[in-house]
């Protein structure tokens, strides 16, 4: 349960811009009910100076025990598909619209579950003190939570992927699919162009990031 009976994590951000700061004090965040069963927060990752940055939608079990976002199967995906875009990691910053594993139980095995629009809204706090803090040039929506958590509950993703859209939060921003959603595609051609559309628009986003 939240402080003051709120569903957010407003009262656990503090006002510094800090993204250090702001990374310890999200250790401590209650403020969704994911925090209960979750191992860790898990905050965003890379160079305060990023100028590019990658919103996911949440960790999955390997980034739950890590503590790191995109360690797991989804994260070697995008790490191929950064490096086939020619963009080392270590120029971005990666993070998630939630910050918290929601997750069900299936005897040992613990299945990623979509987190709740309150859970989405709740912890939408954090994500807006990453891009004050950052104040990136270009911003990278990788599947639907995060497109809806930053651009608005109105977006369709399938309407609206890949096109360049102004924003106040930064230059521009565009949604892509998640890596996960390539990972569950049985067509291997489906795989393919998936994947090369998401280095595409990997490319695109990179290049209008820099100076």
């Amino acid at each position: 349960m939240a402080k003051n009976g709120r569903d957010s994590a407003e009262p656990f951000v503090p006002k510094t811009r800090s993204l250090a700061a702001l990374r310890a004090a999200a250790k401590t965040c209650e403020g969704c009910p994911l925090f209960a069963a979750a191992t860790q927060t898990v905050f965003g990752e890379g160079k305060a100076n990023a100028t590019l940055l990658l919103i996911g939608e949440q960790p999955g079990d390997a980034e739950d025990l890590a503590g790191r976002p995109f360690v797991g199967p989804a994260g070697r995906l995008l790490d191929q598909a950064l490096a086939a875009a020619g963009i080392p990691r270590e120029r971005v910053y990666v993070t998630n619209a939630v910050k918290h594993f929601s997750f069900e139980e299936r005897g040992k095995r613990r299945i990623h579950k979509r987190p709740r629009t309150s859970e989405i809204n709740a912890c939408r706090p954090w994500l807006r003190a990453e891009l004050a803090a950052l104040k990136p040039r270009v911003v990278v929506c990788m599947g639907a939570i995060a497109a809806q958590s930053f651009f608005g509950a109105g977006f369709q993703l399938t309407k609206q992927l890949g096109v360049v859209m102004p924003t106040p939060y930064a230059g521009i921003a565009l949604a892509t699919l998640h890596p996960a959603a390539l990972l569950r595609m049985r067509d291997e051609h489906e795989r393919k162009a998936a994947f090369a559309a998401l280095v595409g628009q990997l490319k695109l986003a990179y290049r209008k990031s820099q100076p």
